[in-house]
């Protein structure tokens, strides 16, 4: 198959968190209800384990000549024309999830398998995810935060009680949401995305999580040993990465992904930076077009919102983002 841009359906997940600002990010949000997630990028199998998430989720594509099949269908039809030496993830999918989140109110306090403890327990994923930050305002005059990591001091057994009497949060190492910044969470972080936050999220394909406190709501259940099991208690801060003011800033190089952020000026077309693997492309303000630099596909049009695959053979078409206003987008590689 002819190798071109793909775009597809979100996939909207309901939470009692969520929100409804992914509307202006062209989200058709069903009346009524509280969005927290828009799946851009997904082909995940069920998890098993408790606190997992659910059912399989497989995006459908809604351009081009392949449109109505969904990503592992396409990844099946095209294999190294869509992949090239990219790795699958371990259940034979695609190696990413990508995601919008919308935090109406705090996210609970989680954290995701350690390597160490996905190793003992099969049913276990990893799940390293980064945050850039869309959007942020305050709550209830309470300014916008991210939770990320334990205070230095902070031992296991202190944590367990904290827990227990509700000041955990006291614990967490807490840093303002600003738009523009963008933060690395490795799996076995413990964190959480405060109330007014609207992200970007590039992570490994896995919803496995752990809750440790939920902000006094009391209808989902916590997972505290499987968390304390998981949770780095280093306390080693992370850091944040921002723009430097060029169109390009590197702000991810690791093992599973690589990000950048673009920032272009009307009328500027910006080289699509691919290697031997696929590239997810998203924009999350301002408008264009993605377009072969050889004629090789049709042009394909973005806004704010929009996320699209780039297949891995297209790095032969030397393919190039058109902005027509002045944009902001992330350029994801994989691996």
């Amino acid at each position: 198959m002819n190798a071109y841009p793909l775009v597809f359906e979100p996939i909207l997940k309901e939470k009692v968190w969520g929100g409804r600002r992914l509307a202006a990010l062209g989200k058709m949000l069903p009346d009524g209800v509280q969005v927290g997630e828009s799946w851009e990028v997904a082909d995940l199998g069920a998890t098993s384990i408790e606190g997992g998430g659910g059912d399989a989720e497989h995006s459908r594509i809604v351009n081009g000549s392949m449109r109505g099949m969904t990503l592992d269908e396409a990844i099946r039809a095209m294999g190294p024309n869509l992949m090239g030496l990219a790795r699958l993830s371990r259940d034979g999918g695609f190696p990413l999830l990508v995601k919008y989140l919308d935090a109406r109110e705090n996210l609970s306090v989680q954290v995701h398998p350690s390597p160490a403890y996905a190793a003992a327990h099969p049913g276990a994923h990893l799940k390293t995810e980064s945050w850039y930050v869309v959007a942020a305002e305050p709550v209830q005059g309470k300014p916008p935060m991210i939770y990320k990591g334990v205070k230095r001091g902070v031992t296991r057994e202190a944590f367990a009680a904290h827990i227990a009497d509700n000041t955990v949060v006291d614990d967490l190492i807490a840093v303002p949401a600003v738009p523009g910044d963008f933060h690395h969470l490795p799996s076995g972080t413990c964190h959480a995305l405060g109330a007014g936050v609207l992200v970007a999220e590039v992570q490994t394909p896995s919803d496995t999580t752990f809750r440790v406190y939920d902000w006094g709501r009391t209808n989902r259940k916590l997972h505290i040993e499987e968390a304390l099991e998981c949770i780095d208690f280093s306390g080693a801060p992370l850091p944040v990465s921002r723009s430097d003011g060029k169109e390009r800033t590197v702000l991810a190089r690791n093992e599973f992904y690589g990000v950048d952020e673009i920032r272009a000026a009307r009328g500027r077309a910006v080289t699509i930076e691919m290697t031997d693997a696929p590239v997810v492309w998203m924009c999350l303000r301002g408008s264009g077009r993605i377009e072969s630099g050889i004629g090789a596909f049709v042009p394909s049009r973005f806004g704010a919102g929009t996320t699209m695959l780039i297949p891995a053979a297209c790095r032969n078409t030397m393919p190039r983002a058109v902005f027509d206003e002045e944009g902001t987008a992330l350029e994801v590689r994989v691996g």
